[in-house]
């Protein structure tokens, strides 16, 4: 049985330029993160739900006021500050292995990693001893940034991608972490969780909706229809319509999804990796043409709903950059 310690079988030749070698002198940018634009469009963007959000707890938190005594501000204080959790690194560590079912890299692992997340974050001008390396077992072709410092790559991609490929797909990553997509990202799946949960308690009782809606005379739904439209008209009113909104919110937060994804492979191509990351792109191209069964092309809903955008839009933006 091989050791964890050896290489990774069957690994492509190393191809990435080094252009920082171990030892040497590194500076580091004043300003480490920052929040572009698409980060502070997708946090505006989850803002009914934080208020829906708040709206579900703070009447939760006035029934149990009422029945054991515990002050209403209490749980909204905890459940609103519990966003920095974020960046809490015990917090992260858990999110990681249990939410996002990652796995810390084997020794064999880090060894093929480390060197070319140095090399990327060097680059940069990034610390990158900031950031935590994750591996995700699975058979996709692919990375992701979560939380405030969760950089992981699937163990495909690990194993099958020459190196500097692997780097221009780290490099992609760590875009999303400089310009705050990573973070404002999970604080906006944060804030919306109170609402998740009360459509999948609705979810439950619909069969039990519809065979009393079956049963009810047609004056009972007229009844009903009368109330829910006057309150929407009084609650528009109140709101100056910004109800009306809540339809858009899915394709307007995919939108800004997709230009996060395009402004992250910018950030890699700025530092060298848009010749790689074009080639990655193109595989996965002739990966999908080639797989049966995988249809080549998806509906306008489905499109318009994607937070990523298909491989050969983002091949055309990589254009001017190599």
């Amino acid at each position: 049985m091989d050791s964890i310690s050896d290489p990774v079988p069957d690994r492509p030749t190393d191809d990435l330029v080094y252009r920082h070698a171990p030892g040497t002198r590194i500076t580091y940018r004043a300003r480490q993160r920052a929040v572009d634009l698409t980060a502070w469009l997708g946090l505006t963007l989850h803002l009914p739900s934080f208020l829906l959000g708040l709206a579900l707890v703070g009447g939760t938190a006035l029934v149990l006021e009422a029945l054991i005594g515990v002050p209403a501000w209490i749980p909204v204080v905890l459940w609103s500050g519990a966003g920095v959790l974020v960046f809490h690194r015990p917090t992260e560590q858990r999110i990681a292995r249990h939410l996002l079912r990652l796995q810390r890299p084997l020794p064999h692992e880090l060894a093929v990693l480390a060197p070319v997340w140095s090399e990327v974050t060097a680059r940069a001008g990034i610390d990158g001893r900031r950031y935590q390396l994750w591996i995700e077992d699975s058979d996709d072709l692919n990375a992701l940034a979560a939380a405030g410092h969760i950089v992981a790559v699937t163990r495909r991609a690990l194993q099958d991608l020459p190196t500097s490929q692997l780097a221009a797909v780290l490099a992609h990553e760590l875009g999303h972490h400089t310009s705050g997509h990573s973070w404002s990202g999970l604080l906006g799946w944060w804030y919306t969780v109170p609402g998740r949960l009360v459509w999948r308690a609705l979810a439950l009782v619909k069969p039990r909706l519809v065979r009393i809606a079956r049963g009810a005379s047609i004056t009972a739904w007229g009844l009903l229809l009368v109330l829910v439209g006057c309150l929407t008209v009084i609650t528009a009113k109140a709101t100056y319509g910004l109800p009306l909104l809540l339809p858009a919110l899915p394709y307007l937060t995919a939108a800004v999804g997709r230009r996060a994804e395009l402004r992250a492979d910018a950030h890699a191509a700025r530092l060298g990796f848009g010749r790689p990351l074009s080639l990655t792109l193109h595989e996965l191209v002739a990966e999908e043409s080639g797989t049966p069964g995988r249809p080549r092309r998806t509906g306008l809903s489905a499109r318009l709903l994607s937070h990523h955008p298909d491989h050969r839009t983002r091949l055309h933006h990589l254009r001017k950059y190599l």
